[in-house]
């Protein structure tokens, strides 16, 4: 069926958007990162987007939320160029100037980042022209107007084939910039040949026992592959060892500015500790636990000179997210790390290679700075971080929490002996006991108390597991709540993430058969 003229134009913006954002990118590798316009109006995006909504995109999309935004973006890009072209004209050129407007936002965007300068808008400049320049050609009659070829080619073939051929270019250009620029700029050869020092101070050695009979999952030691991550970078940072520099300022009595040479003389500590994200629901997974390696934030804290006054450290990261810590949980006996190893190797590029922070006892977005290069000694009464300027609490304590792994939601599982199992939290206060409950189709069950893995220490989860005889058929529901080391137990209050973290008891239903 032949296409309207409406429809054409429809495509034909389309593909002039395809070629101004592929030939944007690849113009845009020579000039560096900085000068990555679609990667700058995605983090534009995330900067603006209202705390709550950007907690619901977390909680519907978890690790890929930054996927999500990126199809999303490109998504509202191919509407808004259908829907504008469908109006251009010779006369009227409602398209282009679109297309116009999306590169002065482009631009705009690129100058809004902390490393962004007037060279790095020239990528944006030279794609919007290109993308105008596409839709007047194929706008303007000059392909496909009708008229009778002389070779005998349908004119509105010709010109649905070059709308194809010009969408091609665009995506290609596209994809090659992007590859192009990951192989370009990319720290994954500064990453590999990087030797983690030996550490001074070891962790202790990890009793297997911390790891229930019958529970295989999830495993004491989180892989760096599952790790999770949630972080507000649409594109991962590359920063080389050499060009890491960390300024530590602000509340001090000198300002100090360490590289990786600078840190040598620093004991170097390992330590076991479970990382939690705050948009972690109930039951969730945005929780891990790693072995890390680095430096006591507090022996570089020290050398600069902590003002009596200050009462927060306002930590920065290379594309400029920020944390607010409490200066009393840098500094005091739960050696707060400059991380620069994780499980044994140097820190995955994505999470926050070539230094990042680790504190245990608070959830991420208050301490967890990847890529930090800034440390700021200054006062919770005069300086807001990230998310704290988006509604979530100043101090983030993480809450006595459980999670039930095992059975799935929703399982069968047939008549005879079963083992159930999951994890309880609760860091720097540790788990003293876990119990469980299954309701059954007749009425509440009651409390039992589960079998706890070895206690490894207070600043990591502990893992629990229940055997239980399946023999009545029919629905149930497991649930469990833990008690920490303080004799607090885990409140049945049910909580959102916001403001400052989930809470309530998980509750799993299953099916004997």
């Amino acid at each position: 069926m032949a296409r309207s003229a409406k429809d054409m134009r429809m495509l034909c913006g389309i593909a002039a958007a395809a070629v101004a954002l592929g030939v944007t990118q690849l113009a845009a590798v020579p000039f560096g990162p900085a000068a990555d316009s679609r990667t700058s109006v995605g983090s534009a995006v995330i900067d603006l987007t209202p705390g709550p909504v950007k907690e619901l995109a977390i909680r519907l999309f978890s690790t890929a939320d930054k996927l999500f935004l990126a199809v999303a973006v490109l998504i509202a890009i191919a509407v808004i160029a259908a829907l504008t072209a469908a109006y251009e004209t010779r006369r009227r050129p409602v398209g282009s100037i679109a297309i116009g407007l999306a590169g002065l936002a482009g631009a705009a965007a690129v100058l809004s980042r902390a490393e962004g300068t007037l060279l790095d808008v020239i990528p944006t400049v030279i794609g919007t022209v290109c993308g105008i320049a596409v839709l007047r050609l194929l706008t303007s009659g000059r392909i496909g107007d009708g008229q009778e070829d002389p070779t005998g080619t349908d004119p509105g073939r010709r010109l649905s084939l070059a709308v194809l051929g010009l969408l091609g270019v665009g995506v290609a250009s596209g994809v090659g910039g992007a590859l192009w620029s990951r192989r370009l700029h990319s720290v994954a050869d500064d990453r590999q040949t990087f030797v983690l020092p030996r550490p001074t101070i070891p962790a202790p050695p990890i009793n297997p026992a911390v790891q229930p009979a019958g529970l295989p999952k999830p495993t004491f030691i989180t892989s760096n592959a599952d790790f999770y991550r949630i972080d507000t970078a649409l594109s991962v940072p590359q920063l080389s060892q050499q060009e890491w520099r960390l300024k530590i300022h602000g509340m001090v009595d000198h300002e100090i500015t360490y590289g990786f040479q600078d840190l040598h003389d620093l004991e170097v500590i390992e330590k076991v500790v479970t990382l939690t994200c705050v948009s972690n629901p109930v039951g969730g997974d945005l929780i891990s636990n790693a072995t890390w390696t680095g430096y006591r934030v507090r022996d570089l804290l020290a050398k600069a000179g902590i003002h009596p006054q200050a009462d927060m450290v306002l930590s920065t990261s290379i594309d400029g997210f920020t944390a607010g810590t409490p200066v009393e949980a840098l500094t005091d006996g739960r050696d707060a790390l400059l991380a620069i190893g994780m499980n044994g190797q140097p820190l995955p590029i994505e999470h926050g290679y070539p230094a990042r922070l680790v504190v245990p006892g608070l959830y991420g977005y208050v301490s967890a700075t990847k890529w930090v290069v800034d440390l700021e000694l200054t006062r919770f009464d005069r300086a807001k971080a990230y998310w704290t300027r988006l509604g979530w609490s100043e101090r983030g304590p993480i809450k006595t929490e459980s999670r039930v792994d095992v059975p799935r939601s929703g399982q069968d599982m047939a008549a005879g002996p079963v083992t159930f199992g999951g994890v309880a939290w609760a860091q720097t206060r540790g788990i003293r006991t876990v119990e469980v409950r299954i309701d059954s189709p007749a009425g509440q069950g009651i409390w039992q108390p589960a079998q706890l893995g070895a206690s490894y220490s207070n600043d990591t989860w502990r893992l629990w597991s229940f055997p239980w005889q399946a023999s009545t058929p029919g629905q149930h529901t497991i649930t469990v709540r833990a008690t920490d080391n303080t004799g607090a137990v885990q409140t049945a209050d049910i909580a959102d993430p916001v403001p400052d973290g989930a809470s309530g008891w998980h509750g799993v239903d299953f099916t004997v058969t």
